[in-house]
């Protein structure tokens, strides 16, 4: 059983994100296949949305916890996941810090945050000029 509430915040401007992942013991083979499709596109070189990330955090702190590490090493290694060029523009934004609620397997009931899990690049979005333009 995966129970897992996510509160994410952003930008200072941007109101916080709520998601829940809930799996009983006959629905988790749902979660494990939603996070084979996102390693898969990881593997591709395809970037991740919003959704896919969190998930993807998800599947982490599961696989994590149910092998016994520490919410302390969860979140010390968390930086080493995901990279900006793995994730789709504004998805590092979006996700300055996130903190999980989290209950597995009706035992482990844990609360694993994150803050700045990916780097925010410093890119900056410029308008395509056409040839005509440079003149």
């Amino acid at each position: 059983m995966i129970h897992i509430n996510a509160l994410v915040k952003g930008e200072q401007d941007i109101p916080p994100i709520t998601k829940q992942f809930q799996y009983d013991n006959h629905s988790e083979e749902i979660f494990l296949a939603g996070v084979e499709i996102v390693k898969k596109r990881l593997a591709n070189n395809l970037k991740i949305n919003l959704n896919e990330t969190l998930l993807f955090y998800c599947a982490y702190i599961v696989s994590e916890l149910r092998s016994g590490k520490t919410v302390s090493i969860i979140q010390k290694n968390v930086h080493r996941l995901l990279s900006p060029d793995k994730v789709m523009i504004g998805v590092p934004e979006s996700i300055q810090r996130i903190v999980f609620d989290v209950n597995i397997d009706n035992k482990l009931k844990e609360t694993v945050k994150f803050e700045e899990p990916i780097q925010i690049s410093d890119y900056i979005l410029v308008p395509k000029i056409d040839d005509d333009e440079k003149c």
